[in-house]
């Protein structure tokens, strides 16, 4: 073994993710990285390498390995702390809990369960349309269309009112974000806390039909959900449950105004839509780096080995555009290329069990999309868009479109 390269610091306001995820690229397949705030990590940075780690049982998601957070070097007034030590749920767990936790969730996404939500997502999509249609022609699309079809969808399944949907977005957007003001994460994580635990309390006093109350009273071979896994496991459904699907749409849309040739094969019926789907998916990935797993133990990859307790994360960034997994023309967003199986939604026990929403999402939107408003365009230069300043999303700070 070999010692291990110079860490690369990752840019915290993501002004280029894909320069980024090349410069991680370059380095090897798991890269020393340095986090705001001078917090060390491991990034894994090809395909090859995410697809075994992702499945090695010395990686694991109890921040009890983390070896620089026990002893308090890592304050928890860092911004990020809330993704890297969230509470008890089936992201944070590994083998016989994290089946238990994740099977009461993946009961509610199968395929059979997500396709008979096609008629509400539909309802909600064409609602949003008209709603477009009837306004100004110049709109930001994020605000106005990407965010509110995934947040009343998954809201419309827990029961969540939409007067409460600002206040999500609001929650989230600081959550995921890097504000200047670190005390602002602590804050930040007590509101969302403050509404799942108020979620809790509310459908253990009064269950209807949605899927929260389904969760409280579900029960597995080892048990039901305490309070404290039910508010954790809402969080997460709530955030995976819109923000991925929100980045998906964005990011597809702007992929598809800067690349016309494309957007024409798609139109003409020569490309599929789940094909501008996948493929969206894989180049501009919604998430830009999932924090953590830990080592148990040293684990070694290639030349370099990752010390025991130290952090790891799986920039999509890198994976999605690797040209060993996708070939030469990686870097180039291309409709019509062979099926390749990307990593976007993860990989092995914790791949996301929502992504067949997402998709489903996506796939009603984009197409409907488009139909109604033949002429969309950018409104400003594609160079011009802004990143959100996010180490975790891979989103747009605005989408601002011309309908007509």
């Amino acid at each position: 073994m070999t010692a291990a390269p110079a860490r690369i610091a990752l840019d915290p306001l993501a002004r280029d993710n894909a320069a980024e995820g090349a410069l991680l690229r370059a380095a090897g397949p798991v890269v020393p990285v340095e986090l705001p705030g001078g917090v060390a990590a491991w990034a894994v940075a090809r395909h090859a390498a995410a697809r075994d780690l992702l499945t090695d049982a010395r990686l694991v998601k109890d921040a009890a390995h983390w070896a620089a957070y026990q002893r308090g070097e890592v304050p928890k007034t860092w911004p990020l702390i809330g993704l890297a030590v969230p509470g008890p749920s089936m992201v944070t767990t590994d083998g016989a809990e994290h089946r238990r936790l994740r099977a009461l969730v993946a009961q509610a996404f199968t395929p059979r369960r997500v396709e008979l939500m096609r008629p509400r997502v539909e309802e909600i999509t064409h609602a949003l349309l008209d709603a477009l249609a009837a306004g100004e022609p110049l709109v930001d699309l994020k605000t106005a269309f990407a965010f509110p079809l995934p947040m009343t969808v998954i809201c419309s399944l827990l029961g969540v009112p939409e007067s409460d949907h600002g206040l999500l977005r609001d929650l989230y957007e600081r959550f995921f974000g890097i504000k200047p003001n670190p005390e602002g994460i602590q804050a930040t994580v007590a509101g969302l806390n403050a509404f799942v635990n108020g979620l809790v309390a509310q459908r253990r006093s009064a269950p209807g039909e949605d899927l929260a109350s389904v969760l409280l009273a579900a029960d597995t071979e080892g048990g039901a959900l305490s309070d404290a896994e039910a508010a954790a496991t809402l969080r997460v459904i709530i955030a995976a449950g819109h923000e991925t699907t929100v980045n998906l749409i964005g990011n597809a849309v702007r992929a598809l105004l800067a690349h016309p040739d494309q957007l024409e094969l798609v139109r003409s019926g020569q490309v599929s839509w789940d094909a501008v789907v996948e493929e969206s998916l894989r180049w501009t990935p919604p998430t830009s780096n999932f924090l953590f797993r830990f080592a148990a133990e040293p684990v070694p990859v290639g030349e370099v080995v990752i010390p025991a307790g130290e952090p790891v994360l799986v920039s999509y960034n890198a994976i999605g555009r690797d040209p060993l997994q996708h070939g030469v023309t990686a870097e180039v967003f291309d409709i019509t290329r062979d099926p390749s199986r990307h990593l976007s939604f993860g990989h092995g026990p914790h791949v996301c069990p929502g992504s067949p929403l997402a998709r489903l999402e996506a796939g009603v939107a984009l197409p409907a999309l488009f139909e109604r408003f033949p002429g969309l365009s950018l409104a400003v230069p594609d160079a011009d868009l802004r990143p959100s300043p996010s180490l975790v999303v891979n989103s747009l700070l605005e989408l601002p479109v011309r309908l007509f």
